[in-house]
């Protein structure tokens, strides 16, 4: 009887699943990006197909002659927990020319351009770190210029093209050494990053993105507070009376700025702490503003108006720092390892 109980629940009871996410990226022929990310542990599936035009149902020779506006892209569904998207964004990298602004290798046009659609503005935000690492570690003496680009839909290419270099090793193989890309990764990996993650992360990782972007990717409060040092109203707004355990980080760049272990209720509406996480990560300067002299707090990565800091709070400082929600973006203690800050949970031990 429990043999046929036990049956009858795993045959309707729903199976709980992994987390299957997405990644786009153009690099040039799709032939000769399928098999490097095929290769990698946790991932589910790499098909060859086009993004970015108008037409709908485009084929490869509408792609491919460069009159459909698409990219030959491969589209990897992964697994989140066995593979990231930081690590097949390295894969990536390793398997393109990131400084060819008219193709890639022997392909050229606007159709073979190296670019990455971002799925999540999670994505987007690693993308950027990422290139802005690779910028910062000159390991190429031309500026990269590999773009990051919201995605668009998706349409698989034709099954003659899935799977080409399984399908037509000898071709596939003489194809990526005559057209340079075999070359190209070669000499690449002879030439190891000139500088260390670990020395740039401060300065790379939390880079300010450009005027165009950021009306892009903040709200227009959040623009308006970060950028034209406005003010929210009090106790409106997202964290004034928010308690849950994590850090709280700049909504321009994503450097950590403050601790919820340094957090209290100041009774003035907005958000409070007694100090930064690092000094370093703020600076500050006097505002004559509203015919008073306060001093105001910015971020130092990205130089966004956070709000002032004042004499009157608690603790052997006596600091309140008197923040704006809109300025950040807070991240809770369970997600700071998927969020790429699990150094700061050393915080809450």
């Amino acid at each position: 009887m429990k043999f046929v109980l036990l049956t009858i629940l795993v045959a309707f009871c729903p199976r709980i699943h992994a987390a299957k996410v997405t990644a786009i990226f153009g690099g040039g022929c799709f032939w000769c990006m399928e098999a490097p990310f095929e290769k990698l542990k946790g991932v589910e599936s790499v098909v060859s197909g086009y993004t970015g035009g108008t037409n709908e149902n485009p084929n490869y020779m509408e792609v491919s002659s460069g009159s459909s506006g698409h990219v030959e892209v491969v589209q990897i569904t992964y697994d989140d927990s066995l593979v990231s998207y930081e690590e097949l964004l390295e894969v990536y990298w390793q398997n393109i020319d990131p400084t060819d602004s008219g193709g890639q290798f022997s392909d050229r046009g606007s159709q073979y351009r190296s670019v990455i659609f971002y799925e999540s503005e999670k994505q987007k935000e690693i993308a950027q770190n990422s290139k802005n690492n690779l910028e910062a570690c000159k390991k190429y003496d031309k500026p990269i210029v590999t773009s990051i680009e919201k995605a668009h839909k998706f349409f698989p290419a034709e099954d003659s093209h899935q799977d080409y270099y399984k399908k037509n090793p000898i071709r596939y193989n003489v194809y990526k050494e005559l057209s340079g890309r075999a070359g190209h990764i070669r000499d690449a990996a002879s030439k190891p990053l000139k500088c260390e993650k670990k020395k740039t992360k401060d300065k790379v990782m939390y880079k300010k993105p450009d005027l165009k972007e950021l009306k892009e990717k903040l709200s227009p409060l959040e623009f308006e507070v970060t950028q034209n040092d406005a003010t929210e109203r009090p106790f409106a707004n997202k964290y004034w009376d928010h308690k849950e355990e994590g850090i709280y980080v700049d909504v321009v760049t994503g450097e950590p700025l403050f601790s919820s272990l340094d957090k209290y209720d100041s009774g003035s509406g907005w958000p409070a702490f007694t100090k930064p996480i690092d000094q370093k990560v703020v600076s500050t300067k006097q505002d004559n503003k509203l015919l008073m002299t306060r001093t105001e707090v910015r971020s130092s990565s990205g130089d966004s108006h956070l709000g002032h800091v004042f004499d009157d709070g608690p603790g052997p400082e006596g600091k309140r720092y008197c923040i704006n929600s809109a300025a950040m973006r807070f991240i809770a203690k369970a997600d700071l390892e998927k969020e790429g800050y699990g150094q700061y949970l050393v915080l809450f031990k």
